[in-house]
């Protein structure tokens, strides 16, 4: 498959990402699928790291998604092992010898207990893939191990993403600096139940994995869980986050301890971060598109409504030819199968007001609202006058690109 141009949404710039002390990691090529191209990560942590993550709800899951099901619940790391290229989903028995000889070479050439590595991979459903390719090379990742710089990890994580994506913070506990890296990868199939395509977050805060889980499931809601590129939820999706305890402050062991909400806020922040990249990042895309929903009777329902228009083709097709036809927000509010009056919608594009009461607004204006969707960041703003919910969902427009990109994804 050729590369793809860089979307136009890409950072300018990507940021240096500090060293997080316990954390090392190393890329190779170990020929998955494609030749020449970094396509394998080894990440390895000190002991005493804890571990947590969310993991698809597809009915579909790959091996490894259901390798690290099994593995979560002991709340300890030592290594993860990541390859693109393939996705090791629907691969029946051999797929479950794969992530056991995986899981083995990893163990071995990190010294450590088979349980203690997590595994995630990501590219073509349905095809075997071969763990022997990993025999000899994870030993010789584990000897060059390194701790930075963290666009490589990004990097190898690729399949038809056209940049890395990183985020961090840094934030002040007790006085003491605490940092948190992440990375992600994900372009198409992205309509996560539970996190995106693929995410690793690691941070030096002593956080027991209880409490590192329960933060992790409450801010994926509102970061990649509020994302779509193309409505498809990946067989593959992993949000794992990784605590080595390196810094040097009291342990995080309570969500009742105040240090948990300034912990999570910025732990939301790299994750809202990376959510966004993987947006801005969809297949085809050329404009970022924010859905907000207001006046549902729920929060539950606004989010539904808000992933029926975010989710619409017809929507997004709009976008992208950059036609101002909020007749398609009104079909995508109605088909949503959630509380909606027809004679109290209100909708706006951006600051401009294009329909009130259940009809076109009296101060509609054509001219301002196509050359408004002519921007690159685009809000689309429904007010249902029904109550109190409100949720957003963040999305992007479908191309010709997007059908491109997957006509030839296998060849």
């Amino acid at each position: 498959m050729a590369a793809h141009p860089v979307s136009p949404l890409a950072p300018k710039f990507y940021p240096d990402l500090p060293p997080i002390a316990g954390v090392r990691f190393a890329t190779a090529e170990a020929g998955i699928k494609y030749k020449n191209r970094t396509d394998v990560l080894l990440m390895a942590f000190d002991e005493g790291t804890t571990a947590s993550g969310v993991l698809t709800r597809s009915k579909c899951s790959s091996a490894a998604v259901d390798w690290c099901r099994t593995n979560l619940p002991g709340g300890k790391a030592r290594g993860l092992v990541v390859n693109s290229g393939n996705a090791n989903a629907f691969t029946g028995t051999k797929g479950r010898q794969s992530v056991q000889m995986t899981a083995d070479y990893a163990a071995k050439a990190l010294g450590c207990a088979t349980e203690e590595i997590f595994l995630a991979s990501t590219g073509v459903i349905g095809e075997p893939l071969d763990a022997s390719k990993f025999a000899g090379v994870l030993d010789t990742m584990a000897a060059r191990l390194s701790d930075t710089p963290w666009t490589e990890p990004a990097k190898a994580i690729m399949t038809t993403d056209t940049f890395p994506k990183l985020a961090g913070a840094v934030l002040d506990i007790d006085g003491t600096e605490v940092r948190i890296n992440g990375i992600a990868k994900g372009s198409g199939m992205i309509a996560p139940d539970m996190a995106t395509m693929l995410s690793f977050v690691v941070t030096d805060m002593p956080v027991a994995a209880p409490v590192l889980q329960a933060l992790l499931a409450r801010h994926v809601q509102t970061t990649f869980n509020a994302v779509s590129v193309d409505s498809d939820t990946s067989t593959s999706d992993t949000l794992l986050a990784f605590a080595t305890g390196k810094a040097e402050v009291e342990p995080l062991d309570s969500l009742d301890d105040p240090r948990a909400e300034i912990f999570g806020e910025a732990l939301r922040d790299v994750l809202f971060d990376l959510a966004i990249q993987v947006v801005r990042d969809g297949e085809g895309a050329t404009k970022q598109v924010s859905v907000h929903v207001e006046g549902a009777v729920s929060d539950e329902s606004a989010f539904r409504i808000a992933k029926a228009i975010a989710d619409s083709p017809l929507v997004k097709t709009a976008i992208a030819g950059e036609d101002a036809n909020w007749g398609r927000v009104v079909m995508a509010v109605g088909k949503a199968g959630e509380p909606a009056d027809r004679d109290k919608l209100s909708i706006r594009f951006g600051d401009l007001l294009l329909a009130k009461d259940g009809e076109r607004a009296p101060s509609y204006d054509e001219a301002a609202t196509s050359a408004y969707m002519k921007g690159q960041e685009l809000e689309l703003t429904v007010q249902l006058g029904l109550g109190d919910g409100k949720a957003t969902v963040y999305t992007c427009d479908l191309t010709h690109g997007y059908i491109t990109i997957n006509g030839d994804y296998r060849s």
